[in-house]
């Protein structure tokens, strides 16, 4: 696996052993970039279950400013920190504005002098979603409160019904109901 675009395109990311992570395939992050493309300079994001951090890797590598990876398992916490170090040599730049958290995704929260992200990648292990999409949902609208151009891109086996109160699907990507999906959500109703 590797980045699929932007100035560290072609670095190969770092993926723990095991079944703890199930990282978002290259094609599937290069359908989900080419959508987001004017979002992304000076964008800051959150990682949630960043696992290998190949989402807010690749945000970083096409232009995104920083934004902060939250991961659970120490060994995905490692990777995370691997690929991070590799992205920003080969970017030329520190890890200034970057930050990797060992920590609950549903509990995650922002310093109070940071701003909202203006981009949320999600990518939980697919039997969690349906316990967790509510509680998630309900946390991301309060840390994007007053950032209403907010987006959040969730990835999701095919299939999957996902049609959390407040907010509005705004573009769906996947190729099927046995492939991962991606629906971009914006807070709202449509």
């Amino acid at each position: 696996m590797r980045i699929s675009g932007g100035e560290a395109r072609g670095i190969n990311l770092l993926v723990p052993k095991g079944d703890a992570v199930r990282p978002a395939t290259d094609g599937m992050r290069q359908s989900v970039f080419s959508s987001l493309a004017a979002r992304l300079p000076g964008a800051r994001f959150l990682d949630l279950f960043a696992g290998s951090g190949a989402y807010g890797l690749e945000a970083l590598s096409r232009g995104a400013a920083g934004g902060i990876f939250v991961e659970q398992n120490a060994k995905a916490v490692a990777c995370v920190r691997h690929n991070l170090a590799a992205v920003c040599r080969s970017l030329g730049r520190g890890l200034d504005g970057l930050e990797i958290r060992q920590a609950d995704a549903l509990k995650v929260s922002l310093p109070p002098d940071e701003r909202s992200p203006d981009l949320v990648f999600v990518d939980p292990p697919y039997h969690l979603i349906p316990e967790i999409a509510p509680r998630l949902f309900a946390r991301l609208g309060e840390l994007l409160a007053g950032h209403a151009e907010a987006l959040v891109v969730f990835e999701l086996p095919g299939g999957t019904e996902l049609a959390p109160v407040g907010w509005t699907c705004v573009k769906e990507l996947g190729r099927g109901a046995r492939q991962p999906t991606v629906r971009i959500f914006r807070q709202g109703n449509p």
